[in-house]
């Protein structure tokens, strides 16, 4: 019914019975592979799959349930719920790592089982070195037991309701920009079929847009005229819905003290600080400010060996969609310092001047990024570098 074996420090306990259906006899049996476990010295973790290929477990044993007579095998069933809970409250509250490895169906009791095991967010490529041979639900779940035991694994945070919920905001409205710069695209190009040139910009576009739509038709056949037309009313709404998408994100921001914080620097707006609040959640599961700066892939590739230290191009892993916010702010701010030096710190100035544009740009947006973990972190304003 139950089988608890062990592979070094890894305790696997396979569900054995079938279907995995629950009664009171099948709780005390994975309650008594739970005291071996617990009776184990030295780091452990644990393991919990099925042999069942297509069950992981079906749930309550309903015909023990409605037959019990029939079933004496299955136990008392007075102390069912009592005894269930208590190993549920057991399983999430047990000292060891658990892994939950669910191969097939998982139905009611079995479905609650599999909840009550340990929660952890990590990148699959991080688990994938601990992967001996093979592909199997049992040796992935070992392997990631082998990784979330590594003092230095590094977890993503788990977003609450409200930070799923504000990104959904921001994520619709990036979908609508690419959209609109797609539309903007169609239309410079059938234009431009016909000799007509539109400037560089959105302005340009959303311009020419109203005009056709007022009346304001190019010297172009009337299908393509038509045509137009439905592109240019297609973008037109799409920039009404972005319009919509950033006043939403402008008023979280603006209710939001830790984004009022962040929107006080210079190049972070209330879309930057939004995403930054919904995104990291708490500041403090990243131990330093360049923790945050790599996690947004901010910092150089690090390539050093045999003393000798090497830098390369930055990482760009971790959130794309931040980074992206972060070196545009700070390349409106190095557009603006270009053209008036006086208005920014000593820094920023000197770095622009002494650098290539875009990686000047790029080093803003990585201590802009360290300012932003020490505000949050410490819940601390602005402050202004000395001029």
């Amino acid at each position: 019914m139950i089988k608890l074996e062990r592979n070094g420090d890894v305790f696997t306990l396979t569900m054995d019975a079938g279907e995995n259906r629950w009664n009171t006899t099948f709780v005390r049996k994975v309650a008594e592979a739970l005291d071996e476990v617990e009776a184990s010295t030295g780091p452990a973790a644990l393991v919990t799959r099925s042999s069942n290929e297509k069950f992981f477990s079906n749930g309550l044993d309903l015909d023990w349930v409605q037959t019990p007579d029939a079933h004496p095998e299955g136990g008392d069933r007075t102390v069912f719920g009592g005894e269930f809970m208590a190993l549920m409250g057991r399983i999430i509250t047990l000292p060891v790592p658990t892994v939950c490895a669910i191969n097939g169906h998982a139905f009611g009791a079995g479905f609650m089982m599999a909840l009550c095991h340990d929660v952890r967010l990590m990148p699959a490529n991080y688990v994938k070195p601990y992967v001996k041979r093979g592909k199997t639900d049992a040796a992935d779940a070992e392997a990631i037991c082998e990784a979330v035991r590594r003092p230095t694994m590094r977890f993503v945070e788990i977003k609450t309701e409200d930070q799923q919920a504000l990104l959904s905001i921001h994520r619709t409205r990036d979908l609508a920009v690419r959209q609109r710069t797609q539309m903007a695209n169609v239309i410079r190009s059938l234009l431009r079929e016909f000799g007509h040139i539109l400037p560089i910009g959105v302005e340009a576009v959303t311009a020419f847009a109203k005009r056709h739509l007022d009346g304001d038709h190019p010297d172009m056949p009337d299908i393509a005229n038509g045509m137009l037309g439905i592109q240019c009313y297609q973008f037109i709404c799409l920039n009404e819905r972005i319009a919509g998408y950033s006043k939403m994100i402008e008023q979280h921001a603006l209710f939001n003290s830790d984004a009022r914080r962040l929107m006080r620097m210079p190049g972070i707006g209330p879309i930057t600080a939004s995403a930054i609040i919904a995104t990291i959640g708490n500041a403090k599961q990243f131990r330093t400010g360049r923790d945050f700066a790599a996690w947004l892939g901010l910092t150089p590739l690090n390539k050093s060996s045999g003393g000798k230290e090497r830098l390369g191009k930055i990482t760009k892993k971790g959130d794309r969609y931040i980074r992206k916010l972060l070196v545009v702010g700070m390349t409106s701010r190095a557009v603006m310092a270009k053209r008036s030096p006086e208005k920014v710190d000593l820094w920023t100035a000197k770095i622009i001047a002494d650098k290539p544009f875009r990686l000047a740009t790029t080093a803003m947006a990585n201590k802009s990024a360290r300012i932003i973990w020490a505000i949050l972190k410490k819940k601390q304003e602005y402050r202004q570098p000395a001029f």
